[in-house]
């Protein structure tokens, strides 16, 4: 007898034998159980996941003697013509050669034949989507009724390509691709039953190889025996197959770790000399990069069915990084990944990619800014205990305006720019989404103006005041005022768009106010759900009662004027309701007074210090 593969000679010939297709064996055999039995199924799924041998299967199950029955034996007769494609009453038809209006018309004639020895005549179609379109709409009308003792079975690895109107006459299943732990254990079996000696560590690259296919598996594993002999190590598999070691990537990922460059880029370096596909290397640093997400997420089941000495390597390296920049280095390793699959030169781009990859460890995010900042200013003279509050936070607005007063107090500041440099625009808002926080943040090549209000260097501490119980009290529009006011003062980006509003009237507990046709996107802006949580809970605080907002965009309203302010070198544009309003402004003070005294806050000097900074001047 001639040799037969492993491919062959280990495919499932009962359910008991299907692996890894728990949910499709397990309806199956309830249908037989059931007599539930369809006359067409479609089993979709990758290479080698067991659509032929699961319809092969069924097939059996349904013409078997006494059947349809589960518990068939498969070394009948009847059910060995089947395994081996030559029974009667089972037809198996290639797809991708027969896929002719005329072959579809000799199916047809063919199914108003009775069976010659099983219950059913079964058309086993494989790779149906090959099929035209002319003959799919053949098959439409015997599909949708053939006769009872007929049924159809087709298989296929893209059903996007099947038109709607055969999906809908089939029952599909879906066939997963078999966990590699499940393929590596049965690949041990086989070794067992033919004298091989297969260590684990082959068993699991050969299984990670081949990506979820068991008959991938197996033929790999038949070409190691031909290459090997009696004993298969896992440096064959990876000789044989171009593998890298979990062992290498591991390496390849701790060099990255702790920002050692140059050993990264050698073993990228012996890799590819050693002629290992570098886009499997890169994706397969990729899935490491994951399994340490899980493993900070859950360890249990990062490191659920791996080799101890893998495991070991994935617990100590997910301790190395915080999840911040591990979410961070997945991304920018996908872009390299994009990238190199249409690139000539694959390992430049990952050379590049490893690079930045170890220099994006090294830059510090908004989080390590701040924390770095706390640590060092806790307890620092002259500041007030808890931190302090940063550029553009809730320190004090520049200006204070109050409608409908006859003046608008103005504060006086001065203003310079610092050049502060934190990293790229992207890894700022990262951390800070991240993080929960709404800071502030620009690049290096923006400078930050910092806003300093001109007192004594010596700051008194800040001491807490008991609020009074606040009187519940009617919605008008002196109470709106009152809440405008508030809101302005703890949000001065959404006051602005506030400052538009007038109140028109209260029904119960909402309040309607109103916008002109010019500010429509200020009515818009206002009325988004954070902004307009923000002044509902302001609201709460000022009126002591749940209030609700709604804006109206109304032509008899007339805009609010507005007077020009110059304070230092910004300009701030003040809403005024009363004409005969008056606008103090501070006077404007010398660039070197400016600096000088903006060198002068222990702040500032402080971040110097932590960070290593130089001040440029502001033009």
């Amino acid at each position: 007898m001639s040799y037969q593969v492993f491919a062959r000679k280990y495919r499932p010939k009962t359910f008991e034998d299907v692996l890894g297709q728990d949910h499709v064996v397990r309806t199956l055999r309830n249908a037989i159980t059931q007599n539930r039995l369809a006359h067409a199924y479609l089993f979709v799924g990758p290479r080698g996941t067991g659509k032929t041998s699961t319809s092969r299967i069924f097939a059996k199950a349904l013409n078997c003697t006494g059947g349809p029955r589960v518990d068939f034996d498969p070394d009948e007769d009847v059910c060995v013509e089947i395994a081996e494609g030559r029974s009667l009453d089972v037809t198996e038809i290639d797809g991708a050669s027969n896929n002719s209006v005329d072959d579809i018309r000799a199916l047809r004639e063919g199914v108003n034949y009775a069976p010659a020895r099983g219950q059913f005549r079964i058309y086993y179609i494989d790779e149906v989507h090959m099929l035209t379109t002319n003959a799919f709409n053949a098959l439409l009308k015997t599909l949708e009724e053939p006769p009872a003792h007929v049924k159809f079975i087709f298989a296929t690895t893209e059903a996007h390509k099947i038109l709607p109107t055969i999906l809908s006459r089939c029952q599909r299943f879906d066939l997963r691709k078999i966990p590699a732990p499940m393929i590596a254990k049965h690949l041990l079996h086989i070794a067992e039953l033919e004298r091989v000696e297969l260590e684990p560590l082959a068993a699991h690259a050969i299984a990670a190889g081949a990506d979820g296919g068991m008959r991938d598996a197996q033929s790999m594993l038949d070409q190691l025996v031909a290459f090997c002999g009696s004993r298969i190590a896992e440096q064959d598999v990876l000789d044989v197959f171009g593998f890298t070691s979990h062992q290498s990537i591991g390496g390849l990922c701790g060099a990255i770790l702790s920002g050692r460059s140059a050993e990264a880029l050698d073993r990228v370096c012996q890799e590819a000399e050693q002629g290992r596909d570098l886009t499997r290397l890169l994706t397969d640093l990729i899935f490491h990069l994951r399994n340490l997400m899980v493993h900070q997420v859950d360890p249990e089941i990062a490191m659920r069915d791996m080799p101890p000495e893998t495991a070991a390597m994935l617990s100590e390296q997910a301790a190395q990084i915080s999840r911040e920049k591990l979410l961070l280095l997945i991304d920018q390793f996908a872009e390299v990944e994009s990238t190199m699959k249409w690139a000539l030169n694959k390992r430049l781009y990952l050379e590049v990619g490893i690079i930045r990859a170890t220099q994006l460890l090294g830059e510090s995010t908004l989080s390590d800014v701040i924390l770095a900042l706390r640590g060092s200013l806790e307890g620092a003279p002259g500041l007030p205990a808890g931190g302090v509050g940063g550029v553009g936070g809730g320190g004090g607005a520049a200006v204070v305006a109050a409608r409908g007063a006859v003046e608008v107090p103005v504060r006086k500041v001065e203003v310079a720019e610092v050049p502060v440099k934190m990293g790229s625009m992207a890894d700022a808002v990262r951390a800070a989404v991240g993080a929960g926080r709404s800071v502030p943040v620009v690049p290096a090549s923006v400078p930050v103006v910092a806003a300093v209000e001109k007192k004594e260097p010596v700051i008194e501490p800040v001491k807490e005041v008991e609020r009074p119980e606040v009187a519940v009290r009617v919605p008008d529009a002196a109470l709106w005022e009152q809440i405008r006011g508030e809101f302005s003062r703890r949000m001065p980006m959404q006051g602005a768009f506030a400052a538009e509003a007038v109140f028109l009237r209260a029904e119960g507990r909402t309040v309607v106010i109103g916008f002109p046709e010019s500010q429509a996107t200020a009515s818009q802006s206002l009325m988004r759900p954070a902004a307009k949580a923000s002044l509902e809970r302001v609201a709460m605080e000022v009126s002591g009662q749940d209030l609700v907002f709604r804006a109206e965009v109304r032509a008899d309203l007339v805009p609010v004027p507005l007077v020009e302010a110059a304070v230092g070198s910004v300009r701030v544009e003040v809403p005024v309701v009363v004409p005969e309003a008056k606008v103090e402004v501070a006077a404007v003070a010398t660039p070197e007074a400016v600096m000088a005294e903006f060198m002068d806050d222990p702040l500032i000097r402080e971040a110097l210090r932590v960070f290593e900074a130089t001040v440029v001047g502001g033009k």
